[in-house]
């Protein structure tokens, strides 16, 4: 978390900044010799009814006691409204009945407003909480999917004894050291997201050798950007998954990812089994695990900065991704 974000979510500091405001505006509007210390001296006289409903009398109301809470309400704007009008008549030096009105007034108008910015704080807070909660879900269940494909592989080469199970191995253990314990944060380096994808390419040659031609190309400039981790993998395991094998042609999967400034380009192009129809879209089945998955994280990290476009023609299966970090 980043200083801005924890001094956006120190309530403390919120309250104390809203409060400034409102004295700073107070200063401006009150016909007063001295216009700051008559603001905060309001301030001060308002601060205690409005803290009074927002953490004693507001929860009564969402909890259901509204017959409670409403008869809470009153009395904190009558005690407060009398101490008002007693507190200015003797500053005052006499009583007058528009002191009822306007004390009464100015309490109202503070106690809604101060309610308006409770209930739209909390809202704003449950949301992002929501939106982290589920984030949290989707990567925890993105890293489980990566591992059964994987040790699907692996499965493969230990099953006619191949040479080439130590070298996979040693990629996976990188590849699991990655999604482990490196993408627990919100974000990720580019440059760590695109060595991860560049060593699970090479794990599947490995895995494929002579049987396909894969490539993974990078152009433009990858500094310090960051993006949500474990986003492209999704598509490169499917074009894997579903890449297809003929005698006569080779298959083929080919990953070029293009930055420039903040936007970033991604393509993921295979080849594709033949008995893969129209009716068994690649989204459906066990694969709509991954591809399901990335569409909602994508949506909740990017919902207005992201452009997925996927096209599907008998022989080839296309991913188009654009993002703007």
């Amino acid at each position: 978390m980043s200083k801005l974000d924890r001094f956006v979510d120190n309530r403390i500091l919120q309250n104390g900044v809203v409060w400034a405001f409102l004295a700073l505006i107070f200063s401006m509007l009150i016909q007063a010799e001295n216009r700051l210390f008559s603001a905060l001296v309001f301030i001060a006289f308002i601060i205690p009814p409005i803290y009074i409903n927002n953490l004693m009398i507001l929860p009564l109301y969402l909890k259901g006691k509204r017959v409670v809470a409403t008869a809470l309400f009153l009395c904190n704007i009558g005690f407060f409204t009398g101490l008002g009008v007693f507190l200015l008549s003797r500053f005052m030096g006499g009583f007058e009945w528009k002191m009822v009105y306007n004390v009464w007034g100015g309490i109202l108008l503070s106690i809604l407003f101060g309610t308006a910015l409770k209930i739209a704080r909390d809202s704003f807070f449950r949301r992002q909480q929501e939106k982290e909660a589920e984030l949290k879900l989707l990567k925890a269940q993105l890293n489980p999917h990566f591992l059964f494909n994987t040790l699907n592989n692996l499965y493969g080469l230990s099953v006619v004894k191949s040479d080439r199970l130590p070298s996979l191995m040693l990629k996976l253990s990188d590849l699991l050291r990655y999604s482990l314990y490196e993408t627990k944060d919100t974000l990720v380096p580019l440059e760590k997201e695109l060595k991860y994808l560049e060593n699970y390419m090479s794990l599947e040659k490995i895995r494929l050798e002579d049987q396909a031609e894969i490539s993974f190309s990078k152009t433009g400039m990858v500094g310090t950007k960051k993006i949500a981790p474990m986003l492209f993998i999704v598509f490169v395991e499917n074009a894997f998954k579903h890449l297809a094998q003929s005698k006569d042609h080779k298959s083929m999967v080919e990953v070029a990812i293009a930055t420039e400034g903040d936007r970033i380009s991604f393509r993921c192009t295979n080849t594709l089994e033949p008995t893969y129809s129209n009716d068994n879209d690649m989204e459906k089945g066990r694969s709509g695990i991954g591809l399901e998955n990335v569409k909602k994280r994508l949506m909740l990290m990017y919902p207005d900065t992201h452009q997925l476009e996927i096209r599907k023609t008998p022989s080839r299966y296309t991913v188009q991704l654009k993002l703007t970090l």
